[in-house]
Formats: C-alpha cells, structure tokens, sequence
C-alpha cells in the first residue's frame, strides 16, 4: 500500500479513476493506494436524497455538482481542501475499522500541527470543538473501497455555504487556517497525511484500532484488542459507510 500525489484534478475524472482502479483490484490487478489531491469547485451528493439543494444557486456560484455512490448527503469540495481517495483491500479489516483507522490518522495529524481533533458525540467524522474539519465518506463492493475522506486546510469554506454541510444543522465546518496561521497548503501536507494514513490502515490490519483514545494523537497508535472492529461488507452487496 501506497501513497500519491495527484495534483488538481477535476471531479469527474478522479471518480471514474477511482472506479476503474477499484474494479481492477476486485479482479486481482493493481495496487493499493490512497490517491491524494485537490479538486476544482464542486458540491457533491451520496445515494440518500438531499432535499434542501438549491442547483441554480450552487451551479451560479460556479461550483459544480456531481453524484456518486458514497454514504452520506451534501458536502463541499474546493481548491485548499485535501482529498484523500482510498482504494484498498479491506476484507481484512472491516468497514468500522477502515473508517476508524482513516479518522484516527488524521486526529494524529492534525496533533502534530498543535491542534486537539476528535469525536463530537452523537456525531460522525472529526471535528474540532463543534466544528468539523475532517469528513470521511466511503463505498465498499466486495471488500473493496471507494472514495475517502477530504480535510478542510486552506479553503475558503465557501462552498460549504450553498449547502447544510452532510444535513448537519447543529455544528458547523472549520479548516485548519483559522488556528494555525501556517496551515500547509494541500500538496505541502500531503506526504505527512498520505503516509500516516497508509500506517494506520496497515497497523487496523493487525487489529482493532484504538479509537481517539491518548495514543491516538501521537504519530504511531497502539491497537488494542478491547477495541471492537465492524465486520466488512458481504462480497455481494455493497456497504455504505456515512459521510463524515
């Protein structure tokens, strides 16, 4: 499993990729890899209805929107914002895992900028205080994944005000800029993210992964075994995992 860097690239494209790469590796071809990028302005929708959408305003805002087979409503993607697309073999670890180990790196990292990220109960993703600075959203066939998670860093957060971010009504969204003056722009974090990404989801290989507990906000996390891990999907039906 590896890393890489992809640059700018436009929604559409990175998604029919991201299928083509994935069905490669169902049929025993290719490698795993978490693809790291940015997109052009876009507000994209999962399988789930979003009712409050308002297309003449978002396409007006020059934002596009697109659709896709991920969990989850409406979010927000745009240049400064880190996209992480994960497409791994995750038979072996499962679909509660995968995410955890997804979410749990990038607390670790955020911890290594100085900023404290974790849960809000009762709500998905990670988040800074009552606002969320991380969403993970994934689609898994046969054990395989599909899409991943997008770390709001130097954007604007424009986007996210055409929208009710993922139909969350009582929090809002951050991006790291507004508590570290010296946010990395999303190419600069991307060897640090990318390479504790592909550490934590190797180390969920291993075992249950030790969700937000201390160790979690250090660069290397301690699995352990009183930690309970989610079964992946059935090799025949898809399985959504929220957008977080």
């Amino acid at each position: 499993m590896r890393w890489a860097w992809r640059g700018r690239v436009p929604y559409a494209e990175a998604l029919a990729a991201q299928r083509a790469h994935r069905d490669a590796l169902v049929e025993g071809r290719g490698e795993e890899v978490v693809w790291l990028l940015e997109h052009d302005p876009v507000i994209t929708t999962g399988r789930r209805g979003v009712d409050d959408l308002d297309p003449e305003r978002i396409l007006g805002a020059g934002y596009a929107l697109e659709a896709a087979e991920r969990g989850g409503l409406a979010t927000c993607h745009e240049p400064g914002q880190l996209v992480g697309y994960v497409l791994i073999d995750a038979r072996e670890i499962g679909v509660r895992r995968t995410v955890d180990a997804i979410e749990t790196a990038i607390a670790a990292w955020l911890a290594a900028q100085g900023v404290e990220a974790g849960p809000r109960e009762g709500y998905p993703g990670v988040w800074i205080g009552r606002d969320k600075v991380c969403a993970v959203g994934l689609h898994f066939r046969a054990g395989f994944t599909l899409h991943g998670f997008a770390l709001n860093l130097v954007n604007d957060l424009t986007g996210f005000g055409l929208i009710t971010p993922c139909g969350i009504v009582d929090g809002g969204v951050t991006a790291l800029k507004r508590l570290v003056p010296s946010a990395p722009s999303p190419e600069a974090a991307a060897p640090a993210v990318g390479e504790i990404v592909v550490q934590h989801l190797l180390d969920a290989r291993r075992g249950p992964v030790n969700r937000w507990g201390p160790k979690a906000r250090s660069s290397v996390v301690e699995h352990r075994s009183d930690t309970a891990g989610v079964a992946g999907s059935s090799p025949a039906v898809p399985t959504i995992a929220p957008h977080r």
